[in-house]
């Protein structure tokens, strides 16, 4: 049984929120997308199936799978009775509308408890409802650059700027914060039996997932600057980011935590014959002996300060004579994190995203074949997740949604 099986969602369609209402359809929950006549803009977004252009939109496919569609102009009054009804039915309903539209609707919150009192409501909006800023225009990059991720992102050399990272992270962040709110809220419901309306702030969002930014900010007065490949701090810190033999690149991640990891790496350096080429390695194979070690002695213990460097060394060292995976690989043997450093259409076909089943087939009826998807995020055993249908049509399930409410053909037909 899915986690959010029986829970029905209705999502006023927007592509700031279509991952929030994908994350729940794949947890299991039942999907309502309500567009507006003509259909959601991201339809029409690139890059499309088969390479026609102006045809199915493979954005579109990616955030909508697990849903339903139905059509409604929510400024007819036909159309506003429907909302109704399925608001009625639903326990969820996630939407970005412009502040103030659907107070003039007559469909806020104040309005939906009407005709379902524990109607759980979450609106993502730019910067809140009742923010002195929340009639701003917005895009993605304005949400990821005036809340600050985008600040952190980029390279040692400052005189390039700040970046912005692939995909609509603004609107994913803000996403994420929906479902997390929702299920949070859906949990509340099940103890109480209350409803709440949940006020979410796109820029808020945003600036509480700077990492240390903010926080450096708020706690020490301090400014970090971006760094290549990792955190960015205050300060600059070591280069983690190698060109490995084969002429990509691979991160050299943590160095070992245990006295057992410390030997392990030296056994892997002197595997590959690379052991006279770092002198220091003779603290790796001393901190095999100890009965601890551990951050917190680094500048206090000369030993450790001393292995924790060679452990550093050693990595880049081996990184520089291997491909970047076989150093992934040889990494994980011994339980050291590293990474290698894939493209996308690298990263789908990696065996170990592979062996976890990342990449997954969906059935697309009118098609000859299955497409395939990026996979789960997460695994859940007990309340497996799955895509449970190819993104709808547009209204494609209006009467088997609609029907069973009470709402007849020709009211609906009055609804487009």
């Amino acid at each position: 049984m899915s986690a959010l099986q029986e829970t029905r969602i209705v999502e006023l369609a927007s592509e700031r929120i279509a991952w929030a209402g994908k994350l729940m359809g794949d947890m299991g929950a039942d999907v309502i997308l309500v567009e507006a006549p003509g259909g959601d803009a991201s339809r029409g977004y690139a890059p499309f199936a088969d390479d026609q252009e102006g045809g199915e939109s493979l954005y579109f496919w990616h955030y909508n799978t697990s849903k339903r569609s139905v059509v409604l102009d929510l400024e007819k009054t036909a159309a506003r009775e429907a909302f109704l009804a399925l608001v009625a039915s639903a326990d969820v309903l996630i939407e970005s509308e412009a502040p103030g539209r659907l107070a003039v609707l007559g469909l806020d919150y104040d309005d939906l408890v009407k005709v379902k009192p524990d109607l759980i409501h979450v609106s993502v909006t730019p910067f809140g409802r009742e923010s002195s800023r929340k009639d701003e225009p917005v895009t993605d990059l304005t949400i990821i650059a005036g809340g600050g991720p985008a600040w952190s992102c980029g390279y040692d050399d400052h005189s390039l700027p700040p970046i912005r990272g692939g995909g609509n992270q603004g609107y994913q962040t803000a996403s994420h914060y929906a479902v997390m709110s929702a299920l949070t809220a859906i949990f509340h419901h099940g103890v109480t039996g209350e409803g709440q309306f949940i006020d979410l702030s796109m820029h808020a969002a945003a600036n509480i997932t700077t990492e240390m930014a903010s926080y450096m900010w708020l706690v020490e007065g301090a400014t970090v600057i971006r760094q290549t490949g990792r955190h960015a701090m205050p300060m600059m810190t070591m280069p983690v980011q190698i060109q490995c033999q084969d002429g990509r690149y691979a991160t050299t991640g943590m160095p070992p935590r245990t006295p057992a990891g410390f030997g392990a790496l030296y056994d892997w350096l002197d595997e590959l014959g690379l052991v006279p080429r770092l002198p220091e390695a003779i603290f790796l194979d001393n901190a095999r002996h100890r009965e601890s070690i551990g951050f917190a002695d680094i500048g206090v213990d000369d030993e450790v300060t001393a292995a924790f460097s060679a452990a550093r060394d050693a990595l880049q060292l081996i990184a520089e004579n291997s491909t970047a995976d076989g150093f992934f690989e040889g990494a994980q043997k011994i339980n050291i994190t590293v990474g290698a450093i894939l493209s996308p259409e690298e990263a789908f076909e990696n065996d170990h995203f592979v062996a976890r089943g990342y990449p997954v087939e969906v059935e697309h009826p009118e098609r000859d074949a299955p497409v395939r998807y990026p996979g789960a995020p997460y695994k859940l055993p007990a309340s497996p997740w799955r895509i449970s249908r190819r993104a709808p049509a547009l209204d494609e399930h209006a009467e088997e949604i609609f029907g069973p409410l009470g709402v007849d053909a020709a009211t609906l037909a009055e609804a487009r």
